[in-house]
């Protein structure tokens, strides 16, 4: 993942990570529209408990405190790259790790990076 990373120009990072957010918000508004219409359809139907914690999932995967500047997220990539412990880790779970940082959540992303480096070394 680090080599592909790599040998992409800035403009090809930016339009990755854009990919990645859109792709995530996606599919949070549309699983939210699926249990809206279950809810729907089965009145006494109740929302599992993981769902909220999938959502919560699915939120980390985009930093808020960004905004629209991505040259932030991908300076960050480029440098959690650059550690060669952090070679393998797949870059949309790298992209989790460095929204997760830049939301201001360090000690969350630094066990989510832990645990990364120990499942892909």
């Amino acid at each position: 993942p680090a080599d592909y990373w790599n040998s992409m120009g800035e403009k090809a990072k930016i339009s990755f990570v854009n990919g990645v957010y859109a792709a995530t918000a996606t599919i949070k508004s549309y699983h939210k529209r699926q249990v809206r219409d279950q809810y729907l359809r089965y009145p006494g139907w109740i929302q599992p408990y993981y769902i909220e914690r999938f959502y919560d999932i699915l939120g980390e995967q985009i930093s808020t405190k960004v905004g629209h500047n991505l040259k932030i997220i991908t300076g960050h990539m480029d440098a959690l790259y650059s550690n060669y412990d952090n070679r393998k880790i797949p870059i949309v779970h790298a992209i989790r790790i460095v929204s997760v940082d830049r939301d201001g959540e360090r000690e969350k992303a630094n066990l989510l990076l832990l645990k990364a480096q120990k499942k892909y070394e």
